[in-house]
C-alpha cells in the first residue's frame, strides 16, 4: 500500500484550490501593499478630471485598430488606468485600498461570528438536552430572518452607520451557521471511542472538549470558516451600497457601486470596476473554501 498524501500533497493536487488561493494571496499583497502600489491618494480629488474614461480601455482600443475612442482627460499628468469617479478620484487607487477594508470586514466579521459560534456550538452538541434545545431554538430564529435584513435591523441599534459597526453586525447575523455547523462536528466526534475511554479515565469534561474534540473539529469549521469570509465580504458590500457601511471619503467597494450608479449610461466604469473586485474576491474566497473542502474530505481518493 503507497503512503496517503498529506494534506499539502492533496492541495497541489487541486487546481480549485491553488486557484482561490492565488486569488485571495494575491488580494492579501495587494492589501498590504497599498500605500506603495497605489498610482494617487485614493481621497485626493481633481474635479476637472471627474468621470474620465479609463486609458487602459482606450489604449487597448487603439491597439486593437478601433477608433473613435475617448481619450481620459488629464490634469497636472495625472493618468487614470481605470478611470476616474465623480468626483476625479483615481478609481483604481480606491480598488486598491478598498481591498483592505473589504479583507477587514471578513476577517473580523468571520472571527466574532466563529468564537460565538464555537462557544454555543460546542456547549449545545457536547452537552444536550435542555441547553441544547434552548441554543438551537434561539439560533433557528435568527435564521428565521435574511440576513442582510436582520444586519440592517443590527445597524438600527448603534448611534451611526460605520463600517466597525457593519463588521459587529455581520458577525451576529453569522454566528446561527457557525454554531450549527460546530454542534453538528461535536455530535459526530464525540460518539467516538476514544472519547468515551478519556471519560472512563475520568477526564474533565474542559479537557475532553479542548484536547480531544475540537482539534478533530477543525476541517469543517476551516472549511465554512474560508466560505464566510466571502459571505462576509459580499454583506458588507451591500451594507455599504446602502450607506449603511463605510462612510465617504473612505474607500469601500459596495459604496463605489452605489456612487456609480447614478452615471451608469455615461461612465460605465465608475461602477463596473467595483463590482468585478467584488466579484473575482467573492470567487476566490469560494474556490479556496471549495478546495479545502475536497483537500480535506477523508474519503476522498487521490
Amino acid at each position: 500500500m503507497g503512503t496517503k498524501p498529506t494534506y499539502m500533497q492533496r492541495m497541489m493536487k487541486n487546481h480549485t484550490a491553488i486557484i482561490g488561493l492565488i486569488i485571495t494571496l494575491s488580494l492579501v499583497f495587494v492589501a498590504i501593499l497599498a500605500p506603495w502600489i497605489a498610482p494617487y491618494d485614493p481621497v485626493d480629488a481633481e474635479l476637472p478630471d471627474r468621470l474620465s474614461p479609463p486609458q487602459l480601455i482606450t489604449c487597448l482600443t487603439n491597439l486593437l485598430g478601433f477608433q473613435g475612442g475617448n481619450h481620459p482627460r488629464q490634469t497636472g499628468g495625472r493618468v487614470y488606468l481605470l478611470g476616474a469617479d465623480e468626483q476625479g478620484r483615481d478609481i483604481l487607487s480606491r480598488l486598491i485600498y478598498g481591498s483592505r477594508t473589504s479583507l477587514r470586514v471578513g476577517v473580523v466579521a468571520v472571527s466574532i461570528a466563529l468564537v460565538a459560534g464555537l462557544v454555543l456550538g460546542t456547549c449545545s452538541g457536547y452537552y444536550g438536552g435542555r441547553l441544547d434545545t434552548i441554543i438551537m431554538r434561539a439560533m433557528d430564529i435568527l435564521l428565521a430572518f435574511p440576513a442582510i435584513v436582520l444586519a440592517i435591523a443590527i445597524m438600527t441599534i448603534f448611534e451611526k452607520p460605520s463600517i466597525n459597526n457593519a463588521m459587529i453586525a455581520i458577525g451576529i447575523v453569522n454566528i446561527p451557521r457557525y454554531a450549527r455547523v460546530v454542534r453538528g462536528a461535536v455530535l459526530s466526534t464525540k460518539q467516538n471511542e476514544y472519547v468515551e475511554a478519556v471519560k472512563a479515565l475520568g477526564a474533565s469534561n474542559l479537557r475532553i472538549i479542548f484536547k480531544h474534540v475540537l482539534p478533530n473539529c477543525l476541517a469543517p469549521i476551516i472549511v465554512y470558516s474560508t466560505l464566510g469570509v466571502a459571505t462576509a465580504i459580499l454583506e458588507a458590500a451591500a451594507l455599504s451600497f446602502l450607506g449603511l457601511g463605510s462612510q465617504p471619503p473612505t474607500p469601500d467597494w459596495g459604496a463605489m457601486l452605489a456612487d456609480g450608479r447614478e452615471y451608469l449610461m455615461e461612465a460605465w466604469h465608475v461602477s463596473t470596476f467595483p463590482g468585478i473586485a467584488i466579484v473575482v474576491t467573492v470567487l476566490g474566497f469560494n474556490m479556496l473554501g471549495d478546495g479545502l473542502r475536497d483537500v480535506m474530505d477523508p474519503h476522498l481518493k487521490y
